[in-house]
């Protein structure tokens, strides 16, 4: 199964930190971080699920549940919890789930369906796709999906910025530039007429006949950094 970006987000049941969940009803009115790692007691993983435990009131006040996903089982995710927190000074308290059989990471496409073995008869780098970032709305779609190689920390001060990117473009017919940040201007849509750009933004400025920008038009209403 091969996902890509506006696909409603596979269905699934599993076991996690957090006891059985069904992904779907997880979600249910909000936005939603899925990060998977392909083995527990990694280097690389180890920081990033502190990291991301640093910013959880970031995503939660952006209405975003955070899921992390590792081919181990739960209780080798519970003493690993152990290690993050050791690590990197912050507790994990959002769930993991346990992927032991490989079935929710063939199930988003990470692997190979016809892939043998489980968790505990493959190495990491056997499982090295397992590194992939699914942004999910309260939709149910993907609204982004990365991959990342096992050599290279994910950052997720940018992932805040994706999510609230998402969030400003589904809220306004807007766009965002290149390295845009929030507060920064942003382009008016292409299928808004001039006219309508104008009832909607008041005045803007024509860079080009399909580059029209405004100011970020929630400016005032977007949380804070830090």
């Amino acid at each position: 199964m091969r996902l890509r970006i506006n696909d409603r987000v596979p269905a699934f049941r599993a076991h996690t930190t957090h006891g059985m969940i069904d992904f779907h009803d997880w979600i249910e009115g909000c936005w939603c971080l899925l990060f998977s790692h392909p083995k527990d007691f990694t280097p690389v993983c180890t920081t990033e699920l502190g990291a991301v435990a640093g910013v959880i009131a970031e995503f939660e006040r952006r209405n975003c549940k955070v899921i992390g996903l590792s081919v181990d089982p739960v209780a080798s995710h519970a003493q690993w919890k152990k290690d993050i927190e050791s690590a990197t000074g912050h507790a994990v308290d959002y769930p993991l789930i346990s992927d032991f059989d490989m079935r929710i990471a063939k199930l988003f496409g990470m692997l190979p369906r016809g892939l043998a073995g489980s968790g505990d008869t493959r190495s990491a780098d056997d499982l090295q796709t397992v590194r992939t970032v699914f942004i999910i709305g309260p939709d149910k779609r993907i609204k982004t999906m990365m991959a990342y190689p096992m050599s290279v920390g994910r950052n997720f001060e940018e992932l805040l910025r994706i999510l609230d990117a998402l969030q400003l473009t589904a809220a306004h017919r807007v766009t965002t530039p290149a390295n845009w940040r929030p507060g920064d201007d942003v382009i008016i849509a292409p299928s808004v007429p001039d006219e309508e750009a104008t009832q909607l933004y008041g005045t803007f400025e024509v860079r080009l006949p399909y580059l029209r920008m405004v100011p970020q038009p929630d400016r005032a209403k977007k949380p804070k950094r830090g």
